[in-house]
């Protein structure tokens, strides 16, 4: 089952704070990320990580076509607060 984001909130440090439907409340750490293809942008751009968005089906999360997290990793690797 996919679980479906209620909201998110972008902190300092790169750290995404989310809360899941079921109540599940995680911070996940994007830093651990930026390894990735395309995520450096996040760092390099000024003012993009806040901008970080919920797609339509609260699934995942993007900051632009090239950059995005699905819920489930957030939801399995995201620190529980």
């Amino acid at each position: 089952m996919i679980q479906k984001i209620k909201n998110i909130t972008p902190l300092p440090d790169y750290f995404l704070d989310v809360t899941f439907d079921d109540g599940k409340h995680v911070l996940y750490d994007v830093k651990e990320d930026m390894s990735l293809p395309g995520y450096s942008a996040l760092k390099d751009v000024y003012g993009l990580f806040p901008q970080v968005q919920l797609d339509k089906s609260r699934t995942c999360v993007y900051w632009n076509e090239e950059i995005d997290l699905p819920s489930h990793a957030i939801y399995e690797y995201g620190k529980v607060v």
